[in-house]
């Protein structure tokens, strides 16, 4: 895990108290003295901004987009650790498989086959997992000291270039694991990550494996449902996903195979804590790693902040049938950072606030409620916007008037496009 930063440097916090002044939704906090006796409003390019969900990075290579990233000394990045989360899916696939290893085999034929839904082939998130589950499951090849993350297509003899044969003893008894298909679930409008075009996928895969079908993967719980409901769950065969959604949670019961829990509540959290923390001109790392006045804090095996990149990462849980009641209610605030802050200390600021697809059912029925509920605590007034999944114009079109806030929260449909919206702050 990377050593969490603690403080900011004196230039940074200077920075960042200047940036607590606005020419928005607050506009009697703005005005500071510019030395004259005159008062001047901060600029747009100089406001808080988070990048949250999806870090701006090169699409094809995964090379984060510093200039982005370093866009004013108050920008920041929330995610999650796509890497330790990958692993962690791709262990709680294999663990699985071993546990079940005497039934799961459904045609008895020594293959534990399995088809893979894959959400955006240049999302850094969704070659993360695709990478965790191939490498878990021996199924991995690598080209240029990576594993290649591409789809397969169809794989019914095991001759794909993108994955091999992975080989996997149990009990005394040696089982072959294949990639028997898989494919980037992307609709005729061009959205990734579409649960509907997984949950075709999986009837086509059906017809043409049957019962070479033991297990079934996701790069999230939005695919896996709908797999696991057009199919899986009445042929008794194991989905996992990604997300711990509601259903997906409670969908364990019925015979889901399990999710990761990205911690959303914390992401949500750190979202709006670190605008909050600039727009007062306090060190960064108040009520996340340090109590704040309302006693909120984080501890280090929740989430790390990664200086370097500028990025705050939550940790990941595994949930299956083991734990799965802990995470029936997505929605729920984190409880150790729960606490209302004081309006008259930390006064309400305005803050513009993009969700990229506003369909998918992640960000829709579980990060926005978190983040709702944490703008009341934090005295933030967040006007939400929600995208269609498919171009960035969409949803910058409406950001017409970025002076009339304080901060701004953006979630992009494409992780190259940073420029997209920071062009919008230069005007």
């Amino acid at each position: 895990m990377k050593k969490k930063v603690l403080a900011l440097t004196l230039t940074a916090a200077m920075m960042l108290s200047m940036a607590a002044c606005s020419s928005g939704g607050n506009a009697s906090d703005a005005p500071q003295d510019n030395g004259g006796g005159e008062t001047a409003e901060v600029a747009n390019k100089d406001k808080p901004l988070v990048w949250f969900n999806r870090q701006p990075s090169n699409s094809s290579t995964g090379e984060l987009d510093m200039t982005a990233l370093n866009y004013n000394d108050s920008t920041y990045y929330v995610g999650f650790d796509a890497n330790q989360g990958a692993e962690l899916q791709g262990t709680m696939i294999l663990d699985y498989v071993k546990a079940n290893i005497d039934t799961i085999d459904r045609n008895g034929d020594g293959i534990i086959g399995y088809v893979l839904a894959i959400g955006d082939i240049g999302h850094n998130d969704s070659i993360a997992r695709t990478r965790g589950v191939r490498a878990a499951l021996g199924t991995a090849v690598e080209k240029d000291g990576a594993i290649v993350s591409d789809p397969v297509g169809s794989n019914a003899d095991g001759s794909a270039t993108a994955v091999k044969d992975g080989s996997l003893e149990v009990n005394g008894k040696t089982y072959t694991v294949r990639e028997l298909a898989s494919q980037e679930m992307k609709n005729s409008a061009g959205a990734t990550w579409d649960a509907a075009t997984a949950g075709n996928a999986i009837g086509t895969w059906a017809s043409s494996f049957g019962d070479q079908i033991d297990v079934v993967a996701s790069n999230n719980d939005g695919m896996g449902m709908s797999m696991f409901n057009a199919w899986s769950k009445a042929n008794k065969v194991p989905t996992f996903g990604y997300d711990a959604n509601a259903d997906a949670v409670a969908a364990i019961a019925e015979g889901y195979g399990g999710t990761i829990s990205q911690h959303a509540d914390v992401q949500a959290y750190l979202t709006l804590r670190v605008l909050r923390n600039a727009l007062d001109g306090v060190d960064i790392d108040t009520g996340i790693g340090t109590e704040d006045d309302a006693g909120n804090v984080l501890s280090d095996d929740v989430y790390y902040y990664d200086e370097a990149a500028r990025s705050y990462y939550a940790l990941n849980v595994a949930v299956t049938a083991d734990n799965y009641t802990e995470f029936t209610d997505s929605t729920k605030v984190y409880a150790p950072v729960s606490n209302q802050l004081d309006a008259s200390a930390h006064p309400e600021k305005s803050v513009w606030l993009n969700i990229y697809n506003a369909a998918d059912n992640f960000l829709s029925a579980t990060y926005q409620p978190l983040l709702q509920n944490y703008d009341d605590l934090l005295n933030l007034k967040v006007e939400y916007i929600g995208g269609d999944g498919q171009t960035e114009a969409n949803i910058t079109n409406r950001l017409s008037n970025p002076s009339a806030y304080d901060a701004f929260a953006i979630n992009m449909v494409k992780t190259d496009n940073a420029a997209s919206y920071t062009a919008l702050l230069n005007q």
